[in-house]
């Protein structure tokens, strides 16, 4: 079980959630040892006086502020504690934003908030509830391990998330920072639309356990390798730059090797829209009422086979809605597991989810 890295509080007004902070993601990198060539001896560092290159106790070290010509400022580490002893137990919440107007380059890392104890379960699922109805993050500072940081909290299935943000002086400016940005002309619209069209035809349901780390797995092989004494293969040259002059023809050539016309995927060009043929040959939600045309009971057998045009009918509509429609269908379900859900998983389960609240209505 994971280990609280901070604990504090969130406040928001005058709320306020006793919480614990916790590591969201895990490092699996391959770590390799230094040792100095032609040996097996490890090569380490060492805390080491410059002038007299004594190694110094960790106990030994302050801080110091180069002011310049070998003058320095001494701080220390108990006193940067002591000038904001408050805020290092605080997470306080100066406002609220939509999180998808946040740039991408201010996020750093993830974690997750649980409550400190069960007596906080309440407030702190009222938090995670309002920020997933209002679609909201809030923005806050606070201090860990002697620095401050920018943070956004937003709400997931069963879960607040905290991601720290870079500040603003920190990001830097593309149009300064890079050496070359092409101008800013009109791209030529029969080459745009083609680019849009291979991005449609290559659209895939976000599954990130479909993807895995590809390199380290070859790091492994690598020392697998060298280990039996194998032959390392090495892999292709990357592929040469497009031509200019046959950007169309890459663009159609990707086009056709996506395949335009697929109709399989779930949100495929063929689930789309509101025309789809049900089993019966028929378009559109079947009639209501439990009579048939000449007004008579159905037999058993009737009722089954309406019954299963109805099921046909509502899985046309939920077909035909958008992943981002499919999801908060799924929230007014209380589905757990959405936002994990692919689209054509969401449609099963808002199906399902559908199914029994009407049996539970009737």
């Amino acid at each position: 079980m994971a280990r609280p890295i901070w604990s504090g509080v969130i406040t928001f007004g005058l709320v306020t959630v006793p919480v614990q902070l916790f590591a969201a993601v895990q490092d699996h990198t391959l770590h390799f040892h230094q040792l100095e060539r032609g040996t097996s001896d490890r090569v380490r560092n060492r805390r080491v006086n410059e002038r007299t290159g004594r190694q110094v106790d960790h106990q030994d070290i302050v801080k110091g502020y180069d002011l310049g010509d070998g003058e320095y400022i001494v701080v220390e580490p108990g006193e940067l504690d002591e000038i904001a002893p408050g805020k290092s137990q605080v997470i306080e919440v100066s406002g609220f934003v939509d999180l998808e107007d946040v740039e991408p380059a201010f996020f750093d890392r993830t974690y997750y908030l649980a409550p400190r104890s069960e007596e906080y379960g309440k407030v702190y699922r009222l938090l995670r509830s309002a920020l997933a109805e209002t679609g909201k993050a809030g923005v806050a500072t606070f201090v860990m391990h002697a620095r401050e940081y920018l943070v956004a909290l937003r709400a997931q299935d069963e879960v607040l998330e905290l991601h720290t943000l870079h500040w603003a002086d920190e990001v830097r400016d593309p149009r300064r920072e890079l050496p070359r940005l092409p101008e800013r002309e009109a791209v030529p619209g029969k080459e745009l639309r083609s680019a849009k069209q291979l991005i449609d035809a290559m659209a895939i349901d976000w599954r990130p356990e479909d993807y895995e780390d590809t390199y380290a797995t070859k790091v492994h092989e690598l020392v697998e390798a060298k280990r039996e004494g194998k032959e390392i293969v090495t892999e292709e040259e990357p592929p040469g730059a497009t031509d200019v002059v046959d950007l169309e023809e890459a663009l159609r050539r990707s086009l056709d090797q996506a395949g335009t016309g697929r109709t399989s995927r779930g949100g495929g060009p063929a689930s789309r829209g509101s025309g789809r043929r049900t089993g019966s040959g028929r378009t559109g939600a079947p009639k209501a009422g439990g009579r048939g045309s000449g007004g008579k009971a159905r037999s058993p057998k009737a009722a089954a086979g309406k019954g299963a045009t109805r099921g046909r009918g509502v899985r046309s509509e939920l077909e035909s809605m958008s992943r981002q429609e499919l999801y908060e269908r799924a929230g007014e379900l209380e589905i757990p597991g959405r936002s994990k859900m692919n689209r054509s998983e969401l449609i099963e389960a808002v199906a399902d989810g559908q199914r029994t609240a009407a049996k539970a209505a009737s």
